[in-house]
Order: C-alpha cells, then structure tokens, then sequence
C-alpha cells in the first residue's frame, strides 16, 4: 500500500533531503533548481521516481551562453507508490536527490548502481 503524505509533508522530506547534501558537494551544484512534480513525464515510464534534466558538467563546453538552470525533478506519484512507509518514502527521496545530483557531475546509472544509489 503507498504511503499518504501531504503535499506539505513530502516537500518537508525533500527540503530535508537537500539539507542533508553535503556543503562540500552542495556548493559545487551551480544553476540547478529541484522540482517536485506529480507524475513523470508520458514519455518517461510511469515508475521513475527523478530526473535529472540538463546538461552534465563534463559535457558542458566553456563557450556556452549561459543557459536556464538544470533541473532535478522528483515524481510524487511514482515516489508514494513506490513506499510504505515515510520513513522509506525519506529514504527513498534522499537516494533520488543524490542519484540525479550525481547525474549533475556526470556520474552515469552503472557507476550509481555500483555505489548503491541506482
């Protein structure tokens, strides 16, 4: 059975998620907004659970014009269906905000699994 949080409580998770990035590593993420959506994209399966959408800082060219920020996305729906409970529902946001942060540095799905965060 998914897990029943508010709108206000998963954003609570989330922003706590993010307190918990390292400044170390959080100061180096330049230009990148985190945004909460509902559901995934309908050309993206109905299951997954982040995105990261951008441009990965080892194929940025230096002579780019600036651009809008990169985003990271977190699908509410796929993330509740996915949990049962909010402490995984925690876990499972906190796993998500680091895997597409590490998309961010150009860290691909094999090196993630390896690591434990895929």
């Amino acid at each position: 059975m998914p897990v029943d949080v508010s709108d206000e409580e998963f954003d609570a998770i989330v922003d706590a998620a993010l307190d918990e990035v390292p400044d170390e590593l959080a100061r180096l993420v330049r230009n990148v907004v985190v945004l909460v959506e509902d559901e995934p994209p309908e050309d993206e399966p109905d299951d997954l659970l982040g995105l990261y959408d951008g441009v990965a800082l080892t194929e940025r060219d230096s002579s780019l014009m600036p651009q809008l920020p990169d985003r990271i996305l977190l699908f509410r729906g796929p993330l509740l269906d996915f949990c049962e409970d909010v402490d995984e529902l925690t876990r499972e946001i906190r796993i998500t905000v680091v895997h597409e942060i590490a998309h961010h540095f150009g860290i691909d799905d094999d090196r993630l699994h390896e690591l434990g965060y895929a």
